[in-house]
């Protein structure tokens, strides 16, 4: 029987497929002391790091500067694809959004050290997060965080400790590696990526895109994500789009473009938000006053007092108030005709007799 972390490793080894060989290499270019990427374009505004991760492992990374950008999209690519297969999609993306954007290879992936498995994945994208602070001053504020497919599990492990996000963005995403397999309800221990459980910790707005046909990653995936979000935003669903090829869709670049530009403007928004209700006056709570009492005359005998429930949301079984809290019955003289028995004045604080002044 296979113990949890054979099955683990068991789980990473059909996980990831990164292509071999890799279609592009890394090297130092002896005129400038800069590394270059040969198989790839050459292009000034093009960087090509090597960073260093807390597993020993050298991963590669490109930067796609943008002098018109405000924010930098860091950008976690989907399985059985590298750096080289990407440059020409990264460019487009830097040119259509007006964006600074850093795509990075796994451990194991392009020409990146190492082997690949979930916890590199995790150790990857946290070293280049912190080459983007270190090196280009990028504050996580000025990052939108992009995750396709196995990318949105590193995507969402960052997202979930860095409460100051601009925003994320999950492209064709799992819930978790088992759950693409198989429909379960359930977290095993040698699951992996279990983006169901870290969404929830995700405190800035997220995108969800997905394609109707997607016979890789079902549908469901990215619909269940958008519920668990804590805060949505509206969903792009592909009708008709599959795993690989929502980029070709006219309104994937439309609807990104729109998020991309709400999030440059997010900051002031809330901003303007919280003065606003820091300037409106404080309400008292459970303040009652005469205007909230209501009086309703019955007959020529009783006359009841009723006062709205202090809580809006009121049914009388909430127990925030009670019903005690909510009406006052008040009789304005004794009669015989009023109750028939005596038990129905069996509450002190409810009936009073206001002929004698005799409480029943």
């Amino acid at each position: 029987m296979l113990s949890g972390c054979s099955v683990s490793s068991l789980a990473a080894r059909f996980a990831f497929f990164p292509p071999e060989p890799a279609t592009y290499a890394v090297r130092k270019d002896e005129a400038t002391g800069r590394l270059v990427a040969s198989g790839v374009p050459r292009d000034n505004a093009l960087d090509v790091l090597l960073v260093d991760t807390r597993r020993g492992n050298k991963v590669v990374a490109f930067y796609f500067r943008n002098p018109c950008a405000r924010l930098t999209l860091l950008y976690s690519h989907g399985n059985a694809a590298d750096l080289g297969q990407l440059y020409d999609l990264f460019v487009q993306l830097k040119v259509n959004l007006k964006i600074n954007l850093m795509g990075y290879d796994y451990s194991g992936y392009g020409a990146s050290t190492g082997k690949p498995s979930e916890e590199n994945t995790y150790a990857d994208i946290e070293a280049v997060y912190q080459c983007l602070e270190t090196e280009y001053g990028i504050s996580q504020e000025d990052i939108i965080l992009y995750g396709q497919s196995v990318g949105s599990g590193p995507t969402l492990h960052l997202a979930s400790r860095l409460p100051r996000l601009r925003g994320v963005v999950l492209h064709s995403a799992i819930l978790s590696g088992l759950r693409v397999v198989c429909h379960v309800n359930f977290n095993l221990c040698f699951d992996i990526y279990k983006n169901v459980k870290k969404i929830k910790k995700v405190k800035c707005p997220v995108l969800v895109t997905h394609g109707t046909d997607d016979d890789v990653v079902n549908w469901s995936h990215g619909k269940e994500l958008w519920k668990l979000a804590r805060e949505p935003y509206d969903p792009l669903w592909i009708k008709g789009g599959g795993h690989c090829n929502l980029e070709l869709y006219p309104d994937f670049i439309r609807h990104l473009s729109r998020f991309i530009r709400e999030m440059e403007t997010i900051t002031t928004k809330i901003r303007l938000k919280k003065i606003r209700q820091s300037l409106q006056p404080r309400k008292k709570a459970h303040r009652v006053s005469t205007a909230t009492t209501t009086t309703f005359t019955t007959n020529c005998c009783c006359r009841i007092r009723v006062r709205k429930p202090t809580c809006p949301s009121c049914n009388f079984s909430c127990g925030c108030c009670g019903l005690r809290n909510c009406f006052t019955f008040r009789f304005l003289r004794c009669c015989p005709s009023c109750f028939s028995c005596g038990s129905c004045c069996s509450c002190r604080s409810c009936f009073k007799c206001c002929c004698c002044g005799d409480e029943r």
